[in-house]
């Protein structure tokens, strides 16, 4: 592809109009199932241990194999991101934005079918990691597809606000997760859970996947990918190649970005609740309580960054969130234990500042052009995602032997980074069209 093209950028309604609210519905929810269908075999993950692996396994062992299989799933996403990134550049946005939430049903449906070890033997854990496997593939195409398809429908003065929309969507999985979880558990004992319930938050996921599936039906192609077949500006070339030749640099300033995103929702909303039960003495019922309130602020915290960066800019917004996020996270760190209202207090204020990382997708979305956007945006969210998220929970638990400030102090240093990467030159500024320079 000749990168002296410009990009196919169509004139916009200014505002958001009823088509463009059921666009971001329709996204959102599906998001929100689809995450839902990734993340809620963590909450099952102890069931799994003990009916997937040999009884005769030792505990740590077992949670180690269980934990590994979990983890494949983020392993795969890089090869799912490069999949439908590049068909998404080749052949639309909305195919492949479909695809990838069948991709993700199938197998939740299967997970809620698959014999136990009791019953097939090592067949059983084998045919769980396939299934999470192609779970990784799915979800590595679905949430910078998501990205993109919304941030090419979006109206330019909504333009944040709809991605900041969009990504609480996502986020909301994990609160969907927790809350069946909990639902589950309090519906049947554990005996039961073990017998057979732990399936149905799986066989629901494949219902809620199919769901949207349907929706996704009523969703139109972009208004960007569109003129770029009106006007044969479709790249020629495999896409990542033209990535990797000519944007290097935006991949590294992105890299920064997601390596701040993953110190966020890993140590903050993941592994805190852990810290604070291991570290401080916290119950398991205060923290994860905390965690959820937590969880939800960042959800309104992702809306709240959105609409901040039409209204004040990416830059702005950037330096003010990272330096939120690390105040916050310093303050909850140092106060802790605390009593349960002041650590759900300031757990809820530092998960607001993790909606910051609504900046990723407001400026990755801009950083490319259009003929390569899916498959840049998909090849450099996956593969540094999947570096730093796989690192930073072994990084902080071996910082954590020798301060217990570690987690706060790891956060700390990348949103600082953070934050002095917004007075960089941002990547795309020069390329794109008026309506859709960052501020």
């Amino acid at each position: 592809m000749d990168s002296s093209i410009d990009d196919a950028e169509p004139a916009r309604q200014p505002t958001l109009n009823r088509s463009d609210v059921k666009t971001l519905g329709l996204s959102a929810l599906g998001g929100t199932l689809e995450y839902y269908d990734f993340v809620i075999y963590v909450f099952f993950a102890s069931v799994i241990g003990k009916l997937f692996f040999p009884a005769h396994m030792s505990d740590g062992l077992r949670d180690l194999q269980t934990f590994g299989i979990f983890a494949a799933g983020y392993l795969a996403r890089p090869v799912g991101g490069a999949i439908f990134g590049h068909f998404a550049d080749r052949f639309g946005r909305k195919r492949m934005f479909t695809l990838s939430i069948l991709l993700m049903a199938c197998p939740t449906l299967l997970i809620a079918c698959l014999p136990t070890y009791e019953s097939i033997g090592m067949a059983a854990p084998v045919l769980l990691l396939l299934m999470r496997l192609l779970q990784g593939i799915a979800v590595g195409g679905e949430l910078t597809g998501a990205w993109v398809f919304v941030g090419e429908h979006a109206p330019p003065r909504h333009y944040g606000f709809s991605l900041g929309v969009l990504t609480a969507g996502l986020n909301g999985g994990i609160v969907l997760g927790s809350i069946v979880a909990y639902v589950v558990h309090a519906m049947w004992s554990s005996a039961e859970v073990q017998d057979y319930a732990w399936r149905l938050p799986f066989a629901l996921g494949g219902v809620f996947g199919m769901v949207s599936v349907y929706l996704r039906q009523f969703l139109g192609e972009t208004p960007v990918f569109k003129a770029m077949q009106v006007q044969r500006k479709l790249t020629r070339e495999m896409p990542v190649r033209t990535v990797l030749r000519e944007h290097r640099g935006t991949l590294l300033y992105l890299g920064v970005q997601i390596w701040v995103l993953s110190a966020a929702i890993g140590v903050i909303l993941l592994l805190t609740p852990v810290f604070l039960q291991k570290n401080y003495g916290i119950s398991a019922s205060e923290a994860l309580s905390a965690n959820v309130i937590a969880t939800t602020a960042a959800l309104i915290g992702c809306v709240v960054t959105g609409w901040a960066t039409d209204r004040f800019g990416a830059r702005l917004v950037m330096a003010v969130g990272w330096t939120g996020l690390l105040i916050s996270s310093h303050v909850l760190y140092a106060g802790l234990p605390g009593t349960p209202q002041w650590v759900t207090l300031h757990y809820a204020m530092t998960g607001f500042f993790v909606g910051t990382v609504v900046i990723v997708p407001v400026v990755g979305v801009r950083a490319f052009p259009a003929a390569i956007r899916s498959s840049g945006l998909s090849f450099g969210y996956n593969i540094f995602y999947a570096v730093f998220g796989g690192l930073t929970p072994m990084l902080v638990s071996y910082l954590l032997r020798m301060d217990h400030m570690a987690p706060a102090h790891y956060v700390a240093v990348l949103c600082a980074v953070g934050a002095l990467s917004a007075f960089l030159p941002m990547p795309g500024r020069e390329e794109r069209a008026p309506a859709m320079q960052l501020a």
